[in-house]
């Protein structure tokens, strides 16, 4: 996010403080304790916006000062320290930016939709690489799940098909938490690149690859209704965990929607019956998806926005290893620490995609 879109922000936050202020002294609000606790908790919430925001003109005050001595004044030990304070001011801004999007992020929450508060189905491809795809959706399986941990949500395999070599043509999850997973992991659908040498490259050139990434929201069946007439049921031996069994019984499902041609696998369990139960979520979301897709794809040619529309063919993310920096395309935001990230720290981009989707 651009600072003027930053300082915007934090302008109307200032509004709604004074704002705020005024109505928290009101005889009525003073006198309705739940409407009190509501307005005090948002009243503490945009004090500390404020706060920041008040630091953050004087940083930018303090940056155009230092730069105009770098700019006209001949003193050599002048600009040397000139050129020293004007990397603590900028670490100063760097550090108010990061606590004001964590704060303006948070001070959003009551806005999320039923969709956002959903748990919910994470679908991992290999798709253009070659063996590198299927090594790169492990390493992107392990920064998810790495990130899950830290959120505190549950997660479990319902579906997995090995690469050549290593890694996965394809796996599916099936995630679940407390907290809104939809609402932050949303913005993770679509292709994702990466660029590096691979292990099995003799002569040291970068490749790129790709895999995709698909987020649907798990729905009830009361939200999408299936005819079990529209589903054509086949079973198969497991390649999967599971030791003898998966030999000898044919445990393995595949659903097809026969109307929107859409096919799921599921062959984690030992049990056919619950395959099969799994299968059918995995199918819901699926179709419900696609229905969403079509209405957020008429929404997206009037905003000229893709953050949250879920299409799995737009590039969103690119994972650049010799630069060790990682792009997201959508709001041309990189982080130049792709180490973390790939340990799961993804948690400021996906604010920042919050942000801009809010904007």
């Amino acid at each position: 996010m651009k600072k003027t879109s930053l300082i915007q922000k934090l302008e109307v936050s200032k509004k709604e403080f004074l704002e705020t202020s005024k109505l928290i002294i009101e005889p009525n609000i003073i006198s309705d304790p739940k409407k009190y606790r509501i307005l005090l908790k948002k009243y503490m919430t945009l004090e500390k916006i404020v706060f920041l925001y008040e630091e953050y003109k004087k940083q930018l005050v303090s940056l155009k000062e230092v730069d105009f001595i770098l700019k006209n004044d001949s003193d050599t030990e002048m600009k040397e320290l000139a050129t020293t304070e004007k990397y603590k001011i900028l670490e100063n801004l760097s550090s108010i930016e990061k606590k004001s999007y964590n704060l303006l992020f948070s001070s959003k929450e009551g806005d999320e939709t039923e969709d956002d508060r959903k748990a919910v189905i994470v679908e991992l491809r290999s798709g253009t690489g070659g063996d590198e795809a299927c090594i790169f959706v492990e390493d992107i399986l392990r920064m998810y799940t790495m990130y899950f941990k830290k959120s505190g949500w549950k997660y479990k395999i319902i579906h997995a098909q090995k690469g050549g070599i290593k890694g996965y043509k394809e796996i599916i999850l099936d995630l679940n938490g407390e907290k809104g997973i939809y609402g932050n992991l949303k913005f993770e659908s679509g292709v994702h690149r990466v660029q590096r040498i691979p292990k099995t490259e003799s002569q040291g050139r970068v490749h790129t690859s790709a895999i995709t990434v698909a987020v649907l929201p798990k729905v009830k069946d009361i939200e999408v209704n299936i005819n079990l007439s529209d589903i054509k049921k086949d079973t198969f031996r497991s390649s999967g965990s599971g030791g003898q069994h998966v030999n000898k019984t044919e445990s393995a499902v595949r659903l097809t929607h026969l109307p929107s041609k859409i096919t799921v696998e599921c062959q984690e369990e030992r049990s056919q019956h619950k395959n099969f139960e799994k299968a059918i979520s995995v199918l819901r979301s699926r179709i419900y998806q696609n229905e969403k897709e079509k209405r957020l794809r008429k929404i997206s040619i009037k905003r000229k926005s893709l953050v949250s529309t879920g299409d799995r063919s737009i590039k969103i993310r690119t994972y650049n290893y010799p630069k060790n920096r990682v792009t997201d395309h959508r709001i041309h935001k990189s982080i130049y620490n792709l180490a973390g990230f790939m340990n799961g720290n993804i948690q400021e981009m996906i604010n920042l995609l919050k942000l801009f989707e809010n904007k």
